[in-house]
């Protein structure tokens, strides 16, 4: 995958270079960009002690427009090993989107599924050590139902655009919406059926949006005694405000749907229909953030409660108490660290410490 990754990039800068010459009208010149987010991180989980450093992620992007009214973006992940799917180099996003007129565009393709704001942030901009753990659940990340990781992400096509806009043309009302295989990232739709998710927000004041956001779908294996698809109900509640380099912003989540006893990391997972009732047909999840500047756009503290209950009850309920801060030494390289108080009521020793500290850096 990391060879294929690196010689598709190579091919579209050289084909996109010659057309370029050519006729500026068809091709603009692509964009070569990338991140990197190295991380060390400790915990104090008893009987899973650790402390470790690790590259968290390395993101490779090729982006472009096409007679000036398509815009198109291939992005790999190439960090991972190369024997289990969540941790492997692979292809994340691969689309093109008709963005001719601001009210309505359209993308076809893989990329980020339409559910909550906070999945289709950059991992940098999200601004704390990981997604929070409903978004991480809950929109196609780790998600519960056993897909494998997908980094938020499905093969689909979506419809989405900006309405009502006021005197200064800032738009008051956003909406989206999606049809995708339910499958997750490079993967063909199973048992038939497509997921749809859709979402609208609307924006009051300048860097306020409140919106929700709805899917329903399936997530299907097939097994000896044919395929067995799991149904996804899923809503959103979501809220944020950002203006003068301070953000705030909330979720919850609440899932309704059973989930297959083993992820999806091997080809031979595809074949385990087992399914896990222990574990129940619900889930939810909240968070709560706050991001202050100390130097504007350049040095911020923060802190973050995050809770997700894999059965929707408090006795397996995790809670991660975060506080932190985050230096920007020059444009596109910043050094965060967080202390997390950790409150697990599905282990013994319910609380425990963490700290993770990530170095990234945007080209």
């Amino acid at each position: 995958m990391k060879k294929l990754f690196v010689t598709l990039l190579a091919t579209c800068v050289l084909t996109s270079n010659v057309y370029a010459q050519k006729s500026n009208e068809i091709f603009s010149k692509p964009k070569l960009s990338g991140y990197v987010i190295g991380q060390y991180q400790y915990s104090g989980k008893d009987n899973a002690k650790s402390n470790t450093f690790s590259l968290r992620m390395v993101r490779l992007s090729l982006d472009g427009r096409l007679f000036n009214d398509f815009a198109y973006k291939i992005q790999g992940q190439i960090n991972g090993n190369t024997s289990t799917l969540s941790e492997s180099p692979r292809i994340v996003d691969a689309f093109v989107e008709w963005q001719k007129y601001k009210f309505v565009r359209i993308k076809v393709g893989q990329f980020k599924r339409p559910f909550t704001f906070e999945n289709p942030m950059n991992p940098i901009d999200q601004g704390f050590m990981g997604y929070s753990q409903n978004v991480s659940n809950l929109a196609g990340f780790t998600d519960r139902v056993g897909e494998h990781s997908s980094n938020g992400r499905d093969i689909g096509v979506q419809l989405q655009g900006d309405l009502l806009k006021t005197a200064n043309g800032r738009a008051l009302f956003h909406y989206q919406i999606g049809v995708f295989n339910g499958q997750g990232i490079n993967t063909k739709d199973v048992d038939n059926q497509k997921d749809i998710i859709g979402g609208i927000w609307i924006m009051p004041v300048q860097g306020m949006r409140i919106g929700a956001f709805g899917w329903t779908g399936s997530y299907a294996r097939k097994g000896d005694t044919g395929i067995v698809s799991l149904p996804k109900r899923r809503y959103a509640i979501s809220g944020e405000y950002v203006i003068n380099d301070w953000t705030f912003r909330s979720e919850y989540i609440h899932s309704t749907g059973l989930s297959f006893k083993t992820s999806y990391n091997e080809k031979s997972d595809l074949s385990n229909t087992e399914i896990n009732y222990a574990k129940g047909d619900k889930a939810d999840g909240f968070y709560a953030l706050a991001i202050a500047p100390v130097i504007k756009n350049k040095f911020h503290i923060k802190a973050r409660y995050d809770m997700y209950r894999p059965s929707a009850d408090w006795n397996t309920s995790k809670t991660y108490y975060e506080v932190g801060a985050d230096y920007e030494f020059v444009k596109n390289l910043k050094l965060s660290a967080e202390y997390i108080l950790v409150n697990d009521r599905s282990i013994e020793k319910h609380n425990y410490s963490m700290i993770d500290t990530q170095l990234s850096f945007k080209f």
